[in-house]
């Protein structure tokens, strides 16, 4: 008796009811439902769908994936059960064989959702999405990279938003990224943060990836302009053309270096390291042969430098 106790008890643990649990039913967008499951137990969630109020006194016939549904599943309104992970795009009919009337798509995504894996972590400080700005006029651009392994997952939905109100961006072609345009004004104090979401899939599975920051976090100065040098120990540039003006207002620092002829300006080895606000430096340095780097960030913020500029100097020649 006691064995058949345990027997019973088991089943009941591993084919419970079905339940309908509207609190973790979401209308991301239209004909797009979202349901969130526990990622370390096994579910099984009656989800209402509707065909439409048009259709109501219809004789409407649901498909899945494009699919009869055994047994056949009938009527306007309906309730399909969604096990684990099985998620999909149902459709509705006029008739068996009717002409298509209107669809809703089921994704699934797991609560909580910090087991990703969709994208990769660009960093521990950036997270899965990285976005710069050349200026502070409101354009930025977010881009992201896919894990090897879901190389091909398409983006389903990108939102931009800064104190709830709608940012509009376009998606690159290969759904790497976008590019948004905020009306704002370069003068005005940032009050709040810029919220950028993206949703991707790969089959059922649906991951939403969030980063947040102020335009100033994000402002990267382009490349420097008319980088050259005279008299062998002078080296000047110009601010890039894409930076706020006035000048005196926007102020860059530029931070200069010299490393070995042949080594890597984005390397930890130098012979000489300096900030500077001049456009500017001369290298009062006994050497024929060298490297001469310069890259600018905002004075004000100490924000990302931008990418190294460089000269090589190989006695008489240099070459920027």
């Amino acid at each position: 008796m006691r064995a058949l106790f345990l027997v019973v008890l088991y089943a009941g643990l591993c084919y419970a009811s079905p339940v309908t649990d509207q609190e973790n039913i979401e209308t991301l967008m239209d004909n797009v439902l979202v349901l969130r499951v526990p990622h370390d137990k096994a579910t099984l969630v009656n989800v209402p769908l509707s065909c439409g109020e048009a259709y109501r006194n219809q004789p409407v016939v649901w498909k899945k994936d494009g699919e009869e549904i055994e047994p056949p599943l009938k009527g306007n309104q309906v309730n399909v059960l969604v096990e684990e992970m099985d998620g999909g795009n149902y459709t509705c009919h006029l008739g068996p064989d009717g002409e298509y009337l209107n669809h809703t798509v089921i994704f699934i995504q797991l609560d909580p959702d910090n087991r990703t894996v969709i994208l990769e972590e660009q960093s521990t400080e950036k997270g899965h999405i990285h976005c710069s700005a050349p200026n502070y006029n409101g354009s930025f651009h977010c881009s992201w990279k896919r894990s090897r392994v879901r190389s091909s997952a398409p983006v389903l939905l990108v939102k931009a938003e800064r104190n709830l109100e709608n940012i509009p961006c376009e998606l690159n072609s290969d759904g790497s990224g976008i590019q948004c345009q905020e009306a704002n004004c370069p003068y005005k104090e940032e009050q709040h943060r810029i919220f950028v979401t993206v949703y991707i899939y790969s089959a059922s599975l649906l991951e939403a990836y969030t980063r947040a920051f102020y335009l100033r976090d994000i402002a990267r100065p382009d490349a420097l302009l008319n980088i050259r040098n005279s008299n062998g120990k002078v080296f000047s540039w110009s601010y890039p053309d894409s930076w706020e003006k006035p000048c005196s207002y926007f102020v860059l620092q530029f931070q200069v270096k010299v490393v070995q002829k042949g080594r890597s300006c984005d390397g930890e080895h130098h012979i000489m390291l300096h900030t500077t606000e001049e456009t500017k430096y001369e290298v009062n340095l006994k050497l024929q042969k060298y490297v001469f780097c310069v890259r600018a960030q905002d004075k004000i913020t100490l924000g990302p430098f931008n990418h190294w500029n460089f000269c090589t100097v190989n006695k008489h020649e240099v070459v920027c």
